[in-house]
């Protein structure tokens, strides 16, 4: 993709600047030549006034306040869903376009939902400055590995397994399972603030709310927004999302079952030209993807390809995927389609 945002001149914002995905958001800023003269950086009022370096040069962070996205082309929303529903309009109002990470629109009908590998041209709904939702990262890291099939042979179940990193909830959660190791080296108590338990050496259901139907919001993310983006509510989608003790990158076992046959050799050829994927499916030496292997890496993982030996042949695959939460899962995600809007910018 040609790096539209360097050849523009409009400012950059990047709200939730000193979190996970923010930083993130700022690396790829640096990596894309994007000069510090055109970036904006927002945090909480305890974090305005801290510098950060953007390609050697210090940027202030700045608290959020009426007027602050005049002159702004694209704010990156990284922070809360309270924050991107108090801000994200008023940005709007401004004329900038909001790419945002949070849960706050992801499934309102008027806010397109995109994965630009999957579902570019829903950006075609949007005729000025408006919010676009990135999907939650277990989405993103599923439909990049999922979609490519599903549109040879059309997906009409799929079930998925998530063993979900300490990224996916933060900085703070990260920086808590280091400690919890460093604890256990030095035979001190471990601290468990963030998770209420020991998370190292430790699986436990996703943290977030379990509803009355027994499925927790992460597992009901997968199934809403699958269907949103694929334009399909009458795929079958069940989902089990697990914590793991691993700092970045979240693997996810997903099984498919189609409507019209395909098989496993054709599969790999398939997502061997797929964008954003790379295979990792060496059954001989019995290497497949594996978080450290994704973590800071911009693709998704497939590997594990092999027919469903529970489904009349053809009809259904395994895989096991793993991608980087933070970056494909969340940051990149969110400035591809950052590059989508600046190539209509000024057009």
């Amino acid at each position: 993709m040609k790096n539209f945002i360097k050849s523009k001149n409009f400012t950059i914002a990047v709200v939730g600047a000193t979190g996970a995905v923010g930083a993130e958001f700022i690396e790829l800023l640096v990596i894309n030549g994007v000069s510090a003269d055109r970036v904006r950086l927002f945090a909480s009022e305890r974090s305005a006034g801290r510098s950060i370096l953007v390609g050697g040069k210090s940027v202030v962070v700045e608290a959020l306040k009426s007027g602050c996205f005049a002159e702004v082309g694209i704010a990156f929303f990284s922070a809360s869903k309270g924050i991107s529903k108090s801000w994200a309009a008023q940005a709007v109002a401004s004329g900038a376009w909001v790419v945002d990470n949070s849960s706050a629109f992801r499934m309102n009908v008027e806010v397109p939902l995109i994965i630009p590998e999957v579902n570019a041209n829903a950006l075609d709904a949007c005729k000025g400055p408006s919010i676009v939702a990135v999907p939650n990262c277990s989405t993103i890291v599923a439909l990049v590995a999922a979609t490519p099939l599903h549109r040879v042979a059309k997906v009409r179940r799929m079930t998925v397994a998530t063993y979900q990193a300490a990224s996916g909830a933060g900085a703070a959660a990260m920086r808590e399972l280091e400690s919890q190791a460093h604890a256990f080296a030095g035979k001190t108590p471990m601290q468990t603030e963030i998770f209420g338990r020991q998370y190292l050496f430790n699986c436990f259901s996703h943290n977030s709310a379990i509803g009355p139907e027994g499925y927790n919001e992460e597992e009901a993310k997968l199934l809403h927004e699958t269907r949103k983006i694929w334009s399909d509510d009458t795929v079958k989608i069940t989902a089990t999302c697990v914590r793991v003790p691993v700092l970045r990158a979240h693997c996810e076992a997903i099984g498919l079952e189609f409507e019209t046959p395909l098989s496993e050799v054709r599969a790999r050829e398939i997502l061997g030209a797929a964008p954003g994927v790379e295979l990792v499916d060496d059954r001989i030496n019995n290497r497949f993807p594996e978080p450290l292997n994704a973590a800071g890496r911009d693709p998704v993982l497939v590997g594990r390809i092999r027919a469903d030996w529970s489904l009349p042949s053809g009809m259904g695959l395994q895989m096991f995927v793993a991608g980087d939460q933070i970056r494909i899962g969340a940051a990149l995600t969110g400035w591809n389609i950052a590059e989508l809007i600046a190539a209509r910018i000024g057009q």
